[in-house]
C-alpha cells in the first residue's frame, strides 16, 4: 500500500511537472495574486538588502521590482522543493539495494534535465543549467535529510 501511495505521488509530481513546463510565462506568472495577497509590499526593506546572482544576472527588488522579485523566490523555492520532494518520492520507490541512493540522484538529474528541455520547447520560457542545479541540490539536500533522519533512528532504535 505504501508503495501505491508512493508511486500515485511520483506521478502526480510528474504530472505536475509536465503541466506547469508547458505553460507560458504569462499563463503562470503570480504577480496579480500578489499584489492583491501583499498589499503594501509587506518586507520590502528586508527583501531590498538581497542580491541574488543567477543566469549571470543580479536578481534585486530594485531591479525587478517588489512583486517580481518575490515571485522570483517562490520560483526557485519551488524548484528545490519540487524536486527535493521527487527524489525522496524515487527513492522510496526503488528496490532496497546498494546504489539506490544513487540511482534515485541520478533519476532525478535526467527528469530536471527533461523538465528544462520541455520548458525550452515552450514559447516564452527559457531552459537553464542553473535551475538544474537548483533541482539537484533540492534532491540532494532532501535525500541527506532523509538519510540522516534514518540514521537516528536506527541508532535509537539500537
Amino acid at each position: 500500500m505504501k508503495k501505491l501511495l508512493a508511486f500515485l505521488l511520483l506521478l502526480s509530481l510528474l504530472i505536475g511537472l509536465a503541466v506547469s513546463s508547458s505553460q507560458t510565462y504569462e499563463q503562470q506568472s503570480l504577480v496579480t495574486t500578489l499584489e492583491k495577497l501583499l498589499p503594501g509590499e509587506p518586507g520590502k526593506n528586508q527583501l531590498a538588502q538581497l542580491e541574488l546572482s543567477y543566469w549571470d544576472r543580479s536578481i534585486t527588488v530594485e531591479e525587478r521590482g517588489y512583486y517580481y522579485f518575490v515571485e522570483f523566490l517562490i520560483r526557485k523555492s519551488a524548484h528545490f522543493l519540487t524536486f527535493g520532494f521527487l527524489a525522496l518520492v524515487i527513492y522510496w520507490l526503488l528496490p532496497k539495494r546498494k546504489g539506490r541512493l544513487l540511482g534515485a540522484v541520478l533519476i532525478t538529474l535526467i527528469l530536471a534535465c527533461a523538465d528544462e528541455l520541455h520548458q525550452s520547447l515552450t514559447g516564452g520560457r527559457t531552459a537553464t543549467i542553473q535551475d538544474v542545479y537548483l533541482d539537484m541540490t533540492g534532491a540532494i539536500v532532501f535525500l541527506l535529510f532523509a538519510g540522516t533522519v534514518q540514521l537516528i533512528l536506527s541508532i535509537r532504535r539500537a
